[in-house]
């Protein structure tokens, strides 16, 4: 099966149905008589930028990231702004939390903006470990984080 088939049926399975697992995703495309492995379905999440977010009952399902017609450096300072709850440097790592279910869909938007003060990321349920390449370079992000986050949380 071609890869573009197998990702556009993906994002109708996933838009149309509440997928929260690699495990569930790769039953549903076997009903439609779509056979793939685990790891070619982990790369097609990578590939399409799929993310995991929570839905409007509070139950995590995968969504395709998309900026919408906002840039994507604007999208980041508005959900910097709506998600962040604490902000956090140690040496070169800022330390970002953020509220339920959002560390993964912060941290997709970073990768995507390839920023060079950004070495990488780990993303969990709540809490993003952005490393930069030097402290200075993690410093110079932290107040540019603080300045994107709701002044109320900023300390």
């Amino acid at each position: 099966m071609k890869k573009s088939i197998r990702q556009a049926r993906i994002e109708q399975l996933i838009n149309q149905y509440p997928i929260g697992t690699q495990e569930e995703l790769m039953e549903r495309l076997q009903t439609v008589g779509i056979q793939a492995t685990q790891a070619t379905i982990s790369r097609d999440i990578r590939e399409m930028q799929i993310v995991k977010a929570q839905d409007g009952h509070g139950h995590l399902r995968y969504t395709i990231f998309k900026a919408g017609n906002r840039s994507e450096e604007e999208h980041l300072r508005e959900t910097i702004n709506e998600v962040v709850t604490g902000l956090t440097r140690v040496e070169f790592v800022n330390i970002l939390k953020t509220l339920p279910s959002n560390g993964n869909l912060l941290a997709a938007i970073f990768d995507d903006l390839n920023l060079p003060e950004i070495a990488g990321t780990l993303a969990g349920h709540d809490t993003i470990f952005i490393i930069s390449p030097s402290a200075a370079v993690a410093e110079k992000l932290h107040d540019q984080i603080a300045a994107e986050m709701n002044p109320e949380i900023v300390h």
